[in-house]
């Protein structure tokens, strides 16, 4: 005897049988790729177990326990599958920059400290390089600056950033009022040009005035966006210290409720970091709109003629001497020092801040690495090389591996793999899911208020961006040293990018070039 319920079946597949459509279960569907018996882990949810993943046009179609089939198959058994990470904090533009990224797992790679201008000229120039990750960038209020005082347009090239460094206008000199109204347009135009944000690298114009920074942060609130500082000092001594620059982000995101990311504590704050860190905890708790991003590294890279290494005391106010700047693979003499500070300013150092084989000095890192609060940037740098005349220049081209004399910091090639061996597996100082959290969830949740894209990444959820990444716990490392930096990291299998296979296997795929760009929406006013 037909139930009613058998009956209502019948009919269903009748109509659907007739009109040529089936009901297909979802392990039952053919996927694109799917990634079978790996540990996948959701920050968000707190998922942890061992699961198939299906993904079908560029999202996650599904994550179950069930059989799937797909057209390629990934065995991660062992292995960890993950939202791919998130850096937020990255300076190189060029596809070897990217690359060295993909291999450490990094699915979007965005400018956001120091930005650039013009916006729509840089990612016009970026979409024709064919790119392996996401990309993106915030307007750079210091390419304003420097166009201001000059009474030119900016180019949004890091050159003309570097080239700058040899003026000390723009750095130092408060601006006049039509200069300063001429930085806020270009800046403005940066936001109407899709820009994400308002890069703020003040600690490379440090004169440049209260006032102004007050009108930036004005200015990110009225439009909805974040600004992302450099803050305007780095000493350990007052006046004019780190913990002084700190606090004056904290009350003007206060004032004007702008959403305002500190960038790099660990290396803005020296050796001063349990001071800066009572700072920041008690504007959390008085719920400022602030968040913050620490690398897991005792040395910084930046321009030898920043101005934080000029004016009376600085060696003093940062305990540096000649020794703790590296050019290149090797540590600069006084000499070479004053050389390149006079004639060659806007070259790219290291500058060695702490020393991480000093316990005293590697618990002043880890203060910051540990908070719960404070997510993981890299300061991602150019590979560079140094040609003939001692000039260091930005690789632009496309060899892969890099050529053997390009160079950078570490960190380029080995934040996030440094954070998963380092704290996670060899110290155990931090739990896989909370490395996640901080590499993925959190540097997407610092942006999807403002920037759409970012509500699907950063998660490893059925329905969202495939951007995935999958890594054995065992051998993930950092590769690259300070003196042999050309190492890419290992122990990623594989990276997906809107769905497609960037690495496979532990090895880049050349041709792969899914990478879009992570865009606010133009706007015409």
């Amino acid at each position: 005897m037909l139930t009613q319920q058998k009956i209502l079946t019948i009919m269903l597949l009748a109509i659907f049988g007739g009109f040529g459509f089936a009901v297909i279960p979802a392990q039952a569907q053919e996927y694109d790729v799917v990634i079978l018996n790996g540990r996948a882990m959701d920050p968000e949810t707190k998922y942890d177990d061992i699961a198939n993943v299906g993904v079908k046009d560029g999202r996650i179609a599904v994550i179950t326990k069930n059989k799937i089939t797909g057209k390629e198959t990934i065995d991660a058994t062992g292995h960890v599958v993950a939202p791919g990470f998130i850096d937020i904090h990255a300076h190189g533009q060029n596809i070897g920059d990217y690359r060295m990224q993909a291999m450490q797992g990094v699915t979007t790679m965005l400018e956001l400290e120091s930005g650039v201008l013009p916006i729509a000229e840089w990612y016009a120039k970026q979409a024709k390089k064919n790119l392996p990750i996401h990309y993106g960038a915030a307007a750079g209020w210091t390419f304003a600056r420097i166009a201001a005082f000059a009474g030119e347009q900016p180019v949004s090239s890091p050159e003309y950033f570097q080239e700058a460094q040899s003026r000390n206008d723009w750095k130092m000199n408060i601006a006049t009022p039509e200069q300063q109204s001429q930085i806020l347009k270009l800046v403005a135009q940066g936001l109407d040009e899709g820009a994400l944000g308002i890069g703020i690298n003040a600690g490379y114009a440090p004169g440049s005035g209260q006032k102004e920074y007050f009108a930036l942060a004005e200015l990110a609130a009225e439009r909805g966006v974040a600004t992302f500082t450099h803050v305007r000092y780095a000493s350990n001594m007052e006046p004019r210290s780190s913990f002084q620059a700190v606090q004056e982000l904290i009350a003007n995101a206060a004032i004007t409720g702008a959403h305002m990311h500190l960038c790099h504590i660990n290396s803005t704050s020296l050796k001063d970091i349990h001071a800066i860190l009572k700072l920041v905890d008690d504007a959390f708790e008085r719920k400022i709109n602030i968040s913050v991003g620490a690398y897991p590294w005792g040395a910084a890279s930046t321009v030898v003629g920043a101005a934080m290494f000029s004016g009376d005391g600085w060696r003093e106010r940062m305990g540096s001497t000649a020794n703790n700047f590296q050019l290149g693979t090797q540590r600069m003499t006084e000499e070479q020092l004053a050389d390149y500070q006079k004639n060659q300013p806007g070259t790219f150092i290291t500058w060695h801040f702490l020393d991480e084989s000093n316990p005293a000095d590697l618990a002043l890192l880890d203060a910051s690495i540990l908070h719960p609060r404070i997510l993981i940037e890299s300061d991602e740098m150019f590979w560079m090389f140094m040609d003939k005349h001692d000039r260091i220049i930005n690789y632009d081209g496309d060899a892969w591996p890099l050529p053997e004399e390009t160079f950078s910091h570490p960190r380029s090639n080995g934040t996030f793999a440094k954070v998963l061996r380092s704290y996670v597996r060899e110290r155990k100082l931090m739990s896989m899911q909370e490395a996640l959290r901080k590499m993925s969830l959190m540097p997407a949740k610092t942006l999807e208020g403002f920037v759409p894209q970012m509500n699907r990444k950063g998660r490893l959820q059925e329905g969202l961006d495939a951007d995935i990444v999958v890594f054995d716990p065992d051998t993930i490392r950092d590769v690259g040293t300070y003196e042999e930096p050309n190492q890419p990291a290992v122990g990623v299998q594989t990276l997906l990018v809107n769905g497609e296979l960037v690495v496979d296997g532990g090895k880049l795929i050349l041709g792969a070039t899914p990478g879009r760009p992570i865009r606010r929406t133009a706007q015409t006013r």
